[in-house]
């Protein structure tokens, strides 16, 4: 019998991370270039192969002429444009779809050869849960764009890219649990603020897809300030009642993503300050200055984003930017929880 929780799992479970990464960042390039309506109806089989003879493009591209984007924005459209949009949203699926194949296949071969132990066997039936869940959140967001407007709701959007960003932070973990099975006295003090910063991190990224969903980043283009010079334009506050400005209002969500930016920054700079004094572990000096350097550049990132209109390059390197912060606070975490 195979040796239980061995390396081949580790390499398992950090390839679906891989691919998980690979997912969100043609997710980006698909809601960047606004290609998530293109591909209308939902085939689990069927929609992995794409047209392919020029009957079947006039087919798709006249069934997308049914729906309120095409209506709305790009009647202007011609055969060629239509294929440059189907494209992203035809590769964002595909991938979502191996994603699903790599993690259930390899999982039921290490479930059936008994490679697994009782509580990884239990994380990855989580893990697979939440893929499921994804899946779900994926179609629920475009069919939102289906109905009566041009657009995803921007709610379903920052569901969808947030349980993309925690399905790969939990697949990370458990591959870390794995690569470091010994046990020893967590580090409570800095534990609690990498949480704090962790949780942050998560309602930033959430205020990111309300950001991308609603095109906020187009809004207030200028840096420390928003327009007209103010900290915390007019127009932030505008709506009745006011939580509507939390979450619908462009201005205040853009304003909410600032100031969390700003919050993370200094959560992560605290623990760093706290932390040089400590006898700490090879590791958790790597995880601390590393993500020191992540959130500066991601800080960075999202201030020329902002005032440069959301370019695609710009608002990639961005999503990229989340990315790997999420993947160095859940690395940080680890190394000072187990």
């Amino acid at each position: 019998m195979k040796k239980k929780d061995n390396k081949r799992i580790v390499y398992w479970l950090l390839t679906g991370c891989l691919l998980l990464f690979i997912m969100v960042m043609v997710g980006g390039i698909t809601r960047l270039t606004d290609s998530g309506l293109s591909m209308s109806n939902y085939k689990l089989i069927g929609g992995t192969i794409p047209p392919i003879t020029d009957a079947e493009w006039q087919e798709a591209f006249e069934f997308y002429k049914q729906f309120p984007e095409y209506k709305a924005y790009n009647t202007h459209f011609e055969l060629a444009d239509f294929k440059a949009i189907y494209f992203w949203e035809w590769f964002h699926r595909v991938l979502g779809r191996l994603i699903g194949l790599v993690f259930i296949i390899p999982f039921l071969y290490f479930l059936i050869t008994k490679q697994l132990s009782k509580k990884t066997i239990q994380k990855c039936l989580g893990l697979l849960a939440l893929g499921a869940f994804q899946g779900f959140l994926g179609w629920y967001m475009v069919k939102s764009g289906l109905v009566d407007q041009p657009d995803v709701s921007h709610f379903r959007l920052a569901a969808h890219l947030t349980t993309a960003f925690i399905t790969f932070a939990l697949t990370l973990w458990v591959a870390l649990d794995l690569i470091y099975p010994q046990r020893r006295k967590p580090n409570k003090p800095i534990k609690k603020w990498l949480i704090i910063g962790f949780v942050i991190l998560l309602i930033q990224i959430i205020y990111g897809g309300f950001v991308a969903g609603l095109k906020a980043g187009l809004l207030h283009n200028h840096w420390p300030m928003m327009n007209e010079g103010q900290f915390m334009h007019h127009t932030v506050y505008l709506l009745e009642p006011f939580y509507k400005n939390l979450i619908e209002n462009p201005s205040g969500i853009q304003f909410i993503h600032r100031t969390l930016a700003y919050a993370l920054v200094l959560v992560i700079l605290l623990i760093w300050y706290k932390t040089r004094k400590m006898n700490l572990e090879a590791q958790q000096n790597i995880a601390i200055n590393t993500l020191l350097v992540l959130v500066v550049f991601q800080f960075i990132l999202g201030v020329l984003t902002i005032i440069y209109k959301v370019p695609l390059v710009l608002g990639l390197a961005h999503q990229l930017g989340a990315f790997l912060l999420i993947s160095g606070m859940t690395f940080a975490l680890h190394r000072f929880s187990k």
